[in-house]
């Protein structure tokens, strides 16, 4: 049965997002959408001594735009940002381990846009260091027709899907007998339950960047998200 995920492009999303990935046999980057201010397209948070922060991305204040026309005229945020980690996570244990890798994203190139940002950081991270074999796709690929709902629908029958996976937040609009007439299985996803690690400047949070996670646990990051998973269904037969 195969399996599609469409979704927003984030930065440097929770781990939460990465579950859905690893989820599908399909992730589809769903960009060709209105752009929202202070929402996740932009910015994430990470843990400081200080608490929690923000690492926002300067867009600029035009609500007239897409997530792909969203563009990055000022690129001085790059090294900004990445002081930021080094700061916040230059002691984590496994931060040496993938320094050179975040140091490509963030010194390595000036980005322009901040779809194409998101999405190189989320494939990249989903395969070379969470290991998922999965394929990526762009909505844009399918020109959908339509308005909201049916233009999801509209993309997920040019895709072929047998199963689509939304986060839960998507129940307030998401009309499930829709999808039950075009013949596709409906299957909200389940962010809870997620083990905590041994996480830096407690409290605990789950929300923040899954590079908390990776600079903290390291390759056993795929565990934290989706492999304890196993152990508690085998627990419970």
């Amino acid at each position: 049965m195969k399996t599609v995920v469409v979704l927003q492009s984030n930065y440097i999303p929770w781990k939460g997002y990465f579950d859905l990935i690893h989820d599908a046999d399909l992730f589809v980057f769903y960009d060709d959408v209105q752009f929202t201010k202070n929402d996740w397209r932009n910015r994430n948070r990470i843990k400081t001594a200080q608490g929690s922060k923000w690492l926002s991305i300067p867009v600029g204040i035009s609500a007239a735009r897409l997530i792909c026309e969203v563009e990055m005229p000022d690129a001085r945020w790059q090294l900004s940002h990445w002081d930021s980690l080094r700061q916040a996570y230059g002691s984590r244990p496994h931060f040496q381990r993938y320094r050179a890798f975040f140091e490509d994203i963030y010194l390595g190139r000036n980005w322009t846009h901040l779809s194409e940002l998101n999405r190189s950081l989320i494939e990249r991270i989903s395969v070379e260091l969470l290991g998922v074999s999965i394929a990526f796709a762009d909505s844009r690929e399918y020109a959908p027709e339509g308005a909201k709902q049916d233009r999801l629908l509209n993309l997920l029958k040019a895709l072929g899907a047998e199963r689509y996976v939304s986060g839960p937040a998507a129940r307030s609009y998401i009309e499930a007998e829709r999808f039950a007439e075009a013949g596709i299985e409906l299957c909200w996803k389940d962010y809870t339950g997620y083990p905590v690690y041994e996480q830096a400047h407690p409290p605990f949070e789950h929300g923040v960047s899954i590079l908390d996670l990776l600079f903290s646990v390291g390759p056993d990051a795929p565990w934290y998200i989706w492999g304890w998973r196993n152990n508690t269904q085998a627990e419970s037969t």
